[in-house]
């Protein structure tokens, strides 16, 4: 029987989830998962060495050598065929992360939904939020909620801040696919193309009859009815396997 493979330990989520050519219509698409592309940042980008990013990693250095190989095959694919490159999977996990000290802390039974705020409404650009307002649902009612300022931008940040937060799920307007990816890689359920007042969609998705759009794009708002509030949340310590 092969040994199982350890998880290997990821530092930063990555910023940005897709690379493709402009000059391409239909370009085909490479795959590098999440720890190929946290080898390539820290030996290519932070410029320590291999026995460095072992360590970082808690693998070995011959693990940190193969990952590296075929981290940079998919990028020589990519470069020398016109492919598409999409960041996503594997087989990682994320150092414990404390609580930012001005948010509450959520009980052990308690789901967090956190949504997208400016002015009492659902913000609909997501990489743009400065805002979230956090709901803590329990037997299917709010018992706590609070607004907390968003601690950096763009959507690897916001989603480290979310489940740094012990976020469970996501309420939001429009949302690119990498924010989407980001939130998967994140633990974070998500419900997009929400609109109108936050407390209204929040106190909707713990009763189970928030409308919403899985499709939902920055540039695309519509809806789509599902009475499925249940959270598949994968805390940060846990590993994700591909």
């Amino acid at each position: 029987m092969a040994r199982p493979t350890r998880c290997r330990q990821i530092g930063q989520l990555p910023m940005f989830r897709s690379f493709s050519p402009d000059d391409i219509d239909d370009p085909g698409s490479a795959t590098m998962t999440v720890d190929e592309y946290e080898v390539v940042r820290l030996l290519d980008h932070e410029g320590f060495n291999q026995e460095e990013c072992a360590s970082r990693m808690n693998v070995s250095r011959t693990t940190v050598t193969a990952i590296y190989e075929s981290a940079r095959k998919k990028m020589a694919d990519m470069l020398v065929n016109g492919k598409r490159l999409l960041i996503v999977g594997g087989n990682y996990h994320f150092p414990p992360v404390d609580i930012p000290q001005n948010i509450k802390k959520k009980g052990d039974h308690v789901m967090r939904i956190a949504v997208t705020f400016k002015n009492g409404e659902v913000f609909q650009h997501f990489g743009h939020s400065e805002q979230f307002k956090l709901y803590d649902v329990e037997d299917g009612r709010i018992v706590n909620e609070q607004v907390v300022d968003a601690q950096g931008s763009g959507h690897g940040a916001l989603a480290g801040f979310l489940q740094a937060a012990r976020t469970d799920v996501l309420i939001c307007g429009g949302i690119g696919m990498g924010a989407q990816m980001a939130l998967s890689d994140a633990g974070i359920k998500l419900y997009a193309g929400v609109q109108g007042s936050a407390d209204a969609a929040a106190k909707a998705l713990a009763e189970g009859s928030l409308v919403y759009d899985p499709e939902a794009r920055c540039d695309h708002h519509g809806h789509h009815h599902d009475g499925d509030c249940g959270h598949d949340h994968c805390a940060e310590h846990h590993c994700h396997g591909n």
